[in-house]
């Protein structure tokens, strides 16, 4: 019953109360009806008296039927009774079932139609995202009930869309406070490892290379998060060429790629121009293709396609790592969570790399998903709409 529509639910309920009242009404009738042919059949069949128990007279019915033919006459008339008070039953039912029925789908069109509303404000409720809660107010509505709702739920959109813009602001104001002293940290550090000093021991040595490798892992945390916090701010008005953006992310890749021994494969492709931001666009494609490098088996293979489905442009990011388990594959596109933290961290990884890239698409109006994984590796799918 829990799964069941609010349509359907008042469909039956009002099914269930007609056909209730149709057996009743029609257990009365059947009854009374079945009374007033036993009184015609005792009328025929009773003696010729004139007069009752109590000395009144009683008008008489008279048929007139010859002796020979009587003991037929009552035998078909009782026959006949029984027959009637069969059909009468019989026929007493099947008007309850077809009222119950008709009363149904009466029922099911006419509450589809007072739930109008409500499907009208699934449907604009279900168009909500993050990135747009104050542009999507649901708009007026005639009945009272709805127009309290609505209200309610426009001032519950504003509170969000409040909370989300002090998150960002916080986000970016810490983002802003944290890289300054981190970068003179890291620039102090990198003077520091770059001179002689011979009077350092192991010890020490081990210890810089560990503030260094964390400084600089901050320094990526913070950056991302400050990128996260103004993705709203930037343009997303460039036409964009898949193929020359791809060919770019693949050049920057390739000396980490040849560090690794990763293969980078870009199979020929038709000329596909999505409308966004170049900048974003770019760090879609960058994360994943980084991540298939980092996370990929040795002299392994990394495949980027683009490819038109229907009024999307689809690119594909296709690796022979190890492989995401299926618990794991809408979990990787939360922020800071890791399938492998320990080899993440090994790898510079800070957990915000695919979320970032959800972000991304999400603004642009697209999707982000992993289509296959397995031990011979996974598979992630972008879908953008095409400029028009």
């Amino acid at each position: 019953m829990k799964k069941i529509s609010l349509q359907w639910r008042l469909t039956l309920m009002t099914s269930l109360l007609i056909a209730a009242t149709c057996i009743i009404l029609n257990v009365l009738l059947y009854h009374n009806g079945i009374f007033y042919m036993d009184s015609l059949t005792d009328s025929v069949l009773s003696s010729v008296d004139n007069t009752s128990d109590s000395g009144d007279a009683v008008q008489k019915l008279y048929i007139n039927i010859s002796p020979e033919n009587w003991e037929d006459f009552v035998s078909d008339f009782s026959i006949q009774l029984v027959d009637t008070k069969h059909g009468y039953g019989i026929n007493g039912w099947l008007i309850t079932a077809i009222v119950t029925v008709i009363s149904g789908m009466i029922t099911y069109f006419i509450s589809g139609r007072a739930l109008k509303p409500l499907h009208d404000f699934s449907a604009q409720v279900e168009k909500i995202q993050a990135q747009n809660l104050t542009e999507c107010e649901i708009t007026e509505h005639n009945i009272p009930e709805f127009e309290q709702l609505r209200r309610s739920f426009n001032q519950m959109l504003k509170r969000l869309s409040n909370a989300f813009e002090r998150q960002r602001q916080f986000t970016g104001n810490a983002a802003h406070e944290f890289r300054t002293p981190l970068a003179l940290m890291q620039a102090k550090l990198d003077l520091y490892a770059n001179s002689t000093h011979p009077t350092d021991d192991p010890g020490t040595v081990e210890t810089l290379a560990m503030m260094q490798t964390q400084t600089e892992r901050l320094s990526r945390l913070v950056k991302i998060l400050l990128e996260m916090s103004e993705l709203e701010t930037i343009p997303r008005t460039d036409r964009i060429a898949l193929s020359p953006l791809i060919e770019e992310v693949l050049a920057d890749l390739s000396p980490l790629a040849e560090k690794r021994g990763i293969t980078l494969l870009q199979p020929a492709e038709p000329d596909i121009t999505i409308c966004g931001s170049d900048i974003l666009i770019y760090q879609v494609v960058f994360n994943l293709t980084e991540n298939a490098v980092r996370y990929n088996c040795e002299n392994g293979s990394v495949t980027i396609t683009a490819a038109k489905r229907g009024k999307d442009a689809v690119i594909t990011v296709s690796d022979t790592g190890p492989g995401i388990s299926e618990e794991f594959r809408e979990s990787v596109f939360e922020p800071f969570f890791r399938v492998d933290k320990s080899r993440s961290r090994s790898l510079g990884g800070v957990g915000l790399g695919l979320a970032l890239v959800h972000e991304i698409t999400t603004l642009h109006g697209g999707t982000v998903q992993i289509t296959e994984s397995s031990e011979n590796g996974t598979v992630f799918e972008v879908c953008l709409p095409l400029a028009v």
